[in-house]
C-alpha cells in the first residue's frame, strides 16, 4: 500500500529538516552507505587518515595526549597503519573519567553536544564532542539501522525506558511534537507487569509500526507475553535490538511474536558500534565512524589483538571528535573477535560478535577461575517455561544466587534440579541458592540486567 506521507517524509520533509538544522545526514547516509561496498584496504586507508588528522589534533591541543605522546615516544608520522594504533595506552573507563578536562581540546571544534553515560556500571561517564563527531554517529546510526530494513519515514514503535519521565513540561511537549512528525512512537518499556505488556500490545496494534526499535530484555518480555497469550496478528515487524544483550531464546521469541530481530550494539560514548545484517552473522562495525578493536590483556601488563575466535575487550577509538578525543577506550564489554572474510552480504566492514557481555560480569568457580557470564543464557533456555524473568548474582563470597519470578507459587522441582545441575557443572565448589521473587527492579536507565557480580 502506498503511503504518501512517508515517502514525504523521507525524501523531503526529513532532509529538509535536517538541513534546516545545519546537519547533513541524508547526504551522509548516502555516502556511508557507498563506503560499506569499498575493499577493506580502502576502508583501513580512509581510517587512516582520519586517525593521523585525530592524533595531530589531539598532540597539538590537548594537554593530555601532549604529556601522554611524548612519554611513550608516539610519532604520528610513523603511523603508517591503523594498526599501530596499539602504540597508545588504552584509556580506561575511570582515566577517560579523570582526564576528561586534560582532553579537551583548546581549539576548534568546539563541544557541540555534552551528555553523561547512563552509567549501567555505577560510575556515569560525561562525554563531550563536537558536530562532526554527531553527524558521524547520526549517520551510521541510520545506515545500520537500514540494514535491518528500517528506512527515515517508516513508523517505528520505540519500545525503550521512559526517558520524557523527568524532564521539563516545554521540552517535553517540543518531543512529542518531533516524535509525532518523525512517525516515531515512544512507549516505555520499564513497567512489565502483564497490565503494562497488554497496553504496549495496544499501542502497537493502533499504531501498527513497520519496525520496532527496543532494548532487547524489553522485547523479549513482550515477545513472550505476545506469544503466551497468541496476540499476534500481524505481518513481520523487524525488531532492531539494543542496549543489553541479545540472548539466543529471546531472539527465538521476537521472530515468533513479531519478525526478524537483529541485534544492535554501542555505547553513549561513540553510539553505534556495530549492527547485524540480514545474514545475522556477527555485527559490522561503523569503520569509517571509528576504530574498533578487541583486545587481550594479559596478566603481565601487556596488551594484545585477540585472535579470531577468541573473547576480549572491547577498545573504541571515535575518529571525528576533535573537541575531546576520545582514543582507545575500553567500553568495558567483552566481544568475540572475528576474521577479515568478508560477510555473505558483500559488505566489507570488519565484524564483530557476539557481545558476550560486561567484564565486569564474570563470574568465579571455587577455585578462582572465570567463567563467562554469557553461560547462563543457556541454563535460561530449559527455565523459560518455568519463570518469567531471571538474574543470575554472585555475592563477594563466590555465593551464586539465581533469582527467578516463577510462572507459580514456586519452581517445580524439575527446574529446580536442572538449575542445581549447571550451576554444580560449570560452578563447582560455589554455594548455590534458588532466590524466588515477585519481580525483578530494572536499572535507573530501565535495563535488567542478567547478571551482577558484587565487588
Amino acid at each position: 500500500m502506498f503511503d504518501l506521507y512517508g515517502t514525504l517524509l523521507g525524501r523531503f520533509l526529513f532532509p529538509a529538516f535536517e538541513a534546516a538544522r545545519g546537519r547533513p545526514t541524508v547526504a551522509l547516509v548516502r555516502h556511508l552507505e557507498a563506503t560499506q561496498w569499498w575493499s577493506l584496504d580502502q576502508l583501513r586507508d580512509l581510517q587512516l587518515g582520519y586517525l593521523r588528522r585525530l592524533l595531530r589534533h589531539a598532540y597539538r591541543h590537548t594537554s593530555y595526549y601532549r604529556k601522554l605522546f611524548d612519554e611513550h615516544g608516539i610519532s604520528i608520522e610513523r603511523m603508517h597503519s591503523v594498526h599501530d594504533l596499539s602504540q597508545i595506552p588504552l584509556l580506561t573507563r575511570d582515566l577517560a573519567q579523570s582526564s576528561f578536562d586534560e582532553r579537551m581540546a583548546d581549539a576548534p571544534p568546539g563541544v557541540a553536544v555534552r551528555k553523561a553515560s547512563s552509567g549501567t556500571t555505577g560510575r556515569p561517564m560525561v562525554v563531550a564532542y563536537n558536530a562532526e563527531s554527531r553527524h558521524f554517529r547520526d549517520g551510521s546510526r541510520w545506515r545500520g539501522y537500514g540494514w535491518a530494513g528500517y528506512r527515515i519515514g517508516m513508523r517505528a514503535m520505540h519500545y525503550w525506558a521512559g526517558a520524557l519521565a523527568t524532564t521539563p513540561r516545554w521540552a517535553k511537549f517540543k518531543a512529542e511534537v518531533d516524535h509525532r512528525i518523525k512517525r516515531d512512537l515512544y512507549v516505555d518499556s520499564s513497567p512489565r507487569g502483564d497490565e503494562a505488556l497488554a497496553a504496549a500490545i495496544s499501542a502497537l496494534r493502533k499504531f501498527r509500526p513497520e519496525v520496532i526499535v527496543a532494548y532487547s530484555q524489553g522485547a523479549a518480555a513482550l515477545a513472550r507475553f505476545v506469544n503466551e497469550h497468541r496476540l499476534r496478528t500481524w505481518d513481520p515487524i523487524p525488531v532492531l535490538c539494543g542496549a543489553e544483550r541479545l540472548l539466543p531464546h529471546d531472539r527465538a521469541a521476537m521472530e515468533e511474536a513479531f519478525g526478524p530481530a537483529f541485534e544492535t550494539y554501542g555505547c553513549r560514548e561513540v553510539m553505534l558500534i556495530g549492527a547485524e545484517c540480514e545474514h545475522h552473522d556477527g555485527m559490522h562495525t561503523s569503520m569509517e565512524t571509528m576504530i574498533v578493536e578487541i583486545v587481550v590483556r594479559e596478566a603481565d601488563g601487556t596488551v594484545r589483538a585477540a585472535e579470531p575466535g577468541e573473547s576480549g575487550e572491547v577498545v573504541v577509538t571515535d575518529l571525528h571528535n576533535l573537541a575531546n578525543p576520545i582514543i582507545r577506550y575500553v567500553t568495558g564489554d567483552l566481544a568475540v573477535a572475528r576474521g577479515p572474510e568478508t560477510c555473505k552480504c558483500g559488505r566489507k566492514l570488519t565484524r564483530i560478535g557476539p557481545i558476550e557481555g560486561r567484564v565486569a560480569e564474570t563470574l568465579h568457580d571455587g577455585q578462582g577461575r572465570a567463567v563467562s557470564g554469557l553461560l547462563f543464557s543457556i541454563l535460561f533456555v530449559p527455565l523459560a517455561s518455568a519463570a518469567t524473568q531471571f538474574q543470575v548474582v554472585q555475592r563477594r563470597d563466590r555465593t551464586v544466587v539465581l533469582r527467578l519470578v516463577p510462572r507459580g507459587d514456586r519452581l517445580d522441582p524439575a527446574s529446580e534440579k536442572i538449575a542445581r545441575d549447571f550451576v554444580a557443572k560449570y560452578l563447582p565448589g560455589c554455594p548455590f541458592h534458588i532466590e524466588i521473587m515477585q519481580d525483578i527492579p530494572l536499572t535507573p536507565a530501565g535495563k535488567r540486567r542478567l547478571v551482577v557480580v558484587e565487588s
